[in-house]
């Protein structure tokens, strides 16, 4: 899962990223106006962390962007700021959430997962497929009722697919759903096709239906009818 964290508070930025590393998920930054707008403007993200206070803009300027691309980037306003009206008018641009600092990270971190879960399977802590379940808390995957195991990156994988599935998606949109802003600096995508093989070999060999399907010379898709 991947997180934008559009703070110019440096130490708290990395506080946050630091902490929401450990689970797994992959953050990026921006620390100006002008740079979170270049950001949602070019990738896809999970969930926006979003300050209103920016040093070279209002950060309800984009949401209104985020509105205005019609994109469905989860976004969570993160503020000082108290004021009812900003709040009231973030979530009337489409904000899903509202926090003041100072906050728990284990708070954010909970508001994070609500989102996406939200979002992505229907308010479900448990994804069923006919005879794949995954647990979004646990982070496991069991095919006929047994488990199996999976790296970080295979079950990143795994949930992007499901949460996108009947959609074509290309090898440079995972790269970049994998590593983020490094994507533009690897001189291929092989690391996708590995990790796609492995997963795919990993459901098969489990008894999992081959729901992943490769579509030549574009990337692939989760299809289910």
């Amino acid at each position: 899962m991947k997180i934008l964290i559009i703070e110019d508070e440096t130490e708290l930025a990395k506080s946050i990223a630091e902490y929401l590393s450990e689970e797994s998920y992959l953050c990026e930054f921006a620390s100006t106006f002008a740079e979170a707008i270049h950001k949602i403007e070019m990738f896809q993200y999970d969930c926006i962390l979003l300050d209103i206070m920016l040093p070279d803009g209002n950060g309800l300027k984009i949401l209104e962007e985020l509105k205005s691309q019609n994109k469905q980037d989860g976004v969570i306003i993160i503020s000082a700021k108290n004021a009812l009206d900003d709040k009231i008018k973030g979530l009337q641009l489409g904000a899903d959430d509202y926090l003041t600092k100072p906050f728990h990270l284990s708070e954010l971190m909970a508001r994070i997962y609500s989102i996406i879960r939200r979002k992505q399977f229907n308010n479900s802590n448990v994804v069923k497929q006919n005879e794949l379940q995954i647990d979004l808390l646990s982070k496991s995957v069991s095919i006929n009722d047994v488990t199996i195991s999976l790296t970080k990156k295979e079950f990143d994988l795994l949930i992007y697919f499901i949460g996108n599935k009947n959609k074509v998606i290309s090898k440079s949109t995972l790269a970049e759903h994998l590593s983020g802003d490094f994507a533009d600096m690897l001189d291929n995508h092989d690391f996708v096709y590995a990790h796609v093989k492995n997963l795919k070999k990993k459901l098969n060999d489990a008894g999992c239906e081959q729901y992943l399907k490769t579509v030549y010379g574009t990337g692939y898709k989760w299809e289910i009818s």
